[in-house]
Order: C-alpha cells, then sequence, then structure tokens
C-alpha cells in the first residue's frame, strides 16, 4: 500500500496508523476546498479540521472504493452543505474566485461576466464587482453552489463530482447550469450591459486579477483569472 496516498482495492481496511501519513498528503488541499467553501480562513480552518475529525472517526469504514483523498473530499462538502442548512443567514462568501467555463454541450449558454480586458478597475471599482459577486454567491442555492465551485474552482470533471456528491451525472450538470444561470441573472443589473458579453466561453471572475490558462477539465484549457 502507498501510505501517502491510499488506493487499495475495494474492501481494503483502512488502519488507525495509516491516517498520519495521508493526512499530510492531503492537508493542504482539503484546506484551500475548505477555505474556499467558506469564504474565510477562520471558518475554512475550523471546516477542515472537523473534517478530518469526522474522517479519523470514520477511518473503518473506508474501503478503499475510491482513494482517500476523494473520500475526504466528500465528507468536506457533506459538512459544508449542513453548515449552510443550519446557518443560513451567516455570510460565507467573503473572498471567492470562480474560474471560466469551457465551451462545449454541457454549457449551451455561456456567458462571459468578467471580460478579460477589463480587469484593470480602479481599487474602488474593483471592489465593488468583488462585492457584487459575493452576494450572487451567497444567494446562490448550497447544493448549487457546492456543485460550481467544484466544478470552477477545484477544476472537477462532472464525473468526478457527481461521485464526490453522490449524485447522477444529470443532476450535477443541471445544478452547475441553474447555478451559472442564477449568477448571470442576479449580476447583469448590477454590472450593466458593458459587462454582457456573450462568447465561447464563460468566465465569472473577480477584477484585479491577470487572466491566464486556467485548468483542464472538460473540453481541454481553459482561461481563468488568478491572484
Amino acid at each position: 500500500m502507498n501510505r501517502g496516498n491510499f488506493s487499495g482495492a475495494a474492501g481494503s481496511k483502512l488502519e488507525e496508523r495509516d491516517f498520519e501519513p495521508l493526512f499530510r498528503r492531503n492537508g493542504a488541499k482539503i484546506f484551500a476546498l475548505a477555505v474556499r467553501l467558506c469564504g474565510n480562513p477562520t471558518d475554512g480552518e475550523d471546516l477542515a479540521q472537523e473534517t478530518f475529525l469526522t474522517a479519523y472517526r470514520r477511518i473503518g469504514q473506508f474501503r478503499g472504493e475510491a482513494d482517500f483523498g476523494s473520500w475526504v473530499y466528500r465528507i468536506c462538502v457533506n459538512l459544508w452543505k449542513n453548515r449552510v442548512r443550519y446557518e443560513k443567514r451567516r455570510s460565507f462568501w467573503k473572498h471567492i474566485s470562480i474560474f471560466g467555463a469551457d465551451k462545449g454541450e454541457d454549457d449551451p449558454t455561456p456567458l462571459e461576466i468578467a471580460d478579460p480586458k477589463d480587469v484593470t478597475d480602479a481599487p474602488a471599482e474593483a471592489d465593488e464587482r468583488r462585492r457584487l459577486v459575493q452576494q450572487a454567491m451567497a444567494r446562490l442555492d448550497p447544493h448549487e453552489r457546492a456543485a460550481l465551485v467544484l466544478r470552477e474552482v477545484e477544476d472537477k470533471t462532472y464525473e468526478e463530482i457527481a461521485d464526490l456528491l453522490d449524485l447522477p451525472l444529470g443532476t450535477v450538470k443541471s445544478r452547475i447550469a441553474r447555478a451559472r444561470e442564477s449568477m448571470k441573472e442576479i449580476l447583469r443589473p448590477s454590472w450593466g450591459r458593458r459587462h454582457e458579453r456573450y462568447h465561447q466561453r464563460t468566465v465569472i471572475g473577480l477584477p484585479g486579477q491577470r487572466p491566464v490558462g486556467g485548468g483542464t477539465g472538460v473540453g481541454g484549457p481553459r482561461p481563468g483569472f488568478v491572484p
């Protein structure tokens, strides 16, 4: 067994002594996911700790059907959804960055919300646009938001998201499509016509960030924004 990335045969039992090396290997990745879901490092750290505590307590349930990282990913997302369910009035999105979506048969109505040519706003305008995106994300259904984060931020394929969330592939696609459409509808009145540009790509980004080549999700490389 590779102790740093357990992915044994189905039915293999992960023991407590295996947990520490797996934690070291996956801790940073899970922490980053938790921060993106929660919107700030403080809540993200708390969620990450809760995730690994839950994983440790359930370690005897892991049988290797998926790799350890995917198993913990699912725990993290489910814990976050539970938090959202019981803390609807809290704002989880203080610092977010939603990257571009690929154009393909699963993305029939692309909208470029943040034009790469418009990312040199003055600080005041950049802050205002960031605030609008934060508010729009906060209004999304938490289940749709989780799917959108996994797709656009974590660069997961639809198939991977379906596995992580234990959902049919069609449900994942519809949730992401609804989330994108909701973001477009929420932001259109505030950002105005100059930000509504229909192209072959969808970009939902934050101002003040430089455009670069994005991840390699379904459909190949796609543009995105990074700090």
